[in-house]
């Protein structure tokens, strides 16, 4: 397998981003990096970032939630931050990262987790959700799903469209496109100090393709995730943005489903589709009410 690893002086003095990496194994050899916050001891809670993003997306909350009491846990996907990026299209599937990121949780014996997820965040943290219930204490979902092979809305098509075949992907700007917010331009380039080659874009453009939406090959595995989250009885609160095209209305599936949002203090954010930048506070509030258990 071709590896790029993004040298580490491109993530040297990003605003808002003074933490310590920390890095495990996976299969293929393949190096995961995460930031790891708060007390050892503490609840985990699992915050994980989606396309074309990486963990830096937390910043505003990592903080906040540590200061109410939790351990953050925030890595980097396989192909973004800091974690290593095969080059070839063909070693990247749904059903890979859901593997990698299974085995970093079992690497760190993680427990008692509320996962805090987003858009490919929660494609893939829902499915980890599924696969090891045992593990998580709730969830707090924003802005993303668990597609079965539903039509694609026209916004995501015409964005799966744009990063199969644009020939420049420039990703800060795109994370840009998607807040309310108005991003600095170092912010900007902090999204972007992963990514400083054009092969190093690979799972960037391809998990687009990859959202099981219409036939897909994922399929299957999504019918069998659901069949466990209509078990999953845990807090799982909803807090999607007002201002978010590709997502918006998609809460009222998992009110309909999860018999774990049953009573719980569900809300709407403020903001786009990265609620993160927009609504950090928010965010944070959520995943303390399912700490709490509220309902």
């Amino acid at each position: 397998m071709r590896i790029y690893r993004t040298p580490d002086a491109r993530f040297a003095g990003l605003p808002g981003w003074p933490y310590a990496p920390n890095y495990v194994e996976v299969e293929g050899g393949l190096r995961v990096h995460y930031i790891d916050e708060g007390a050892a001891d503490a609840q985990p809670v699992l915050m994980l970032h989606g396309e074309p993003t990486w963990s830096y997306l937390y910043r505003h909350m990592i903080g906040p939630a540590t200061d109410a009491g939790f351990r953050v846990v925030a890595p980097d996907l396989i192909g973004f931050g800091r974690s290593d990026k095969p080059l070839d299209r063909a070693d990247y599937s749904y059903a890979a990262q859901v593997g990698w990121m299974r085995q970093w949780i079992e690497a760190l014996d993680l427990r008692n987790m509320i996962l805090a997820c987003q858009d490919w965040g929660s494609l893939i943290g829902l499915r980890l959700v599924a696969e090891m219930p045992e593990r998580f204490a709730g969830v707090a979902l924003s802005n993303g799903g668990l597609p079965e092979g539903q039509p694609a809305p026209r916004a995501f098509a015409i964005w799966r469209a744009f990063s199969r075949y644009s020939p420049v992907f420039p990703i800060g700007k795109i994370v840009k496109a998607g807040t309310k917010r108005e991003l600095g331009a170092a912010e900007i380039a902090a999204y972007d100090a992963p990514f400083p080659t054009k092969a190093s874009k690979v799972a960037a453009r391809v998990y687009p393709s990859f959202v099981p939406l219409g036939d897909d090959v994922a399929i299957p595995d999504q019918k069998r995730a659901w069949a466990a989250l209509e078990r999953f009885d845990k807090p799982f609160l909803c807090c999607f943005s007002d201002g978010d095209p590709i997502t918006r209305g998609g809460d009222a599936l998992f009110l309909d489903r999860v018999p774990g949002t049953a009573g719980m203090e569900h809300r709407t954010l403020n903001g786009g589709h990265f609620v993160q930048e927009d609504d950090p506070e928010g965010f944070v509030a959520a995943i303390r009410a399912v700490a709490a258990g509220r309902r």
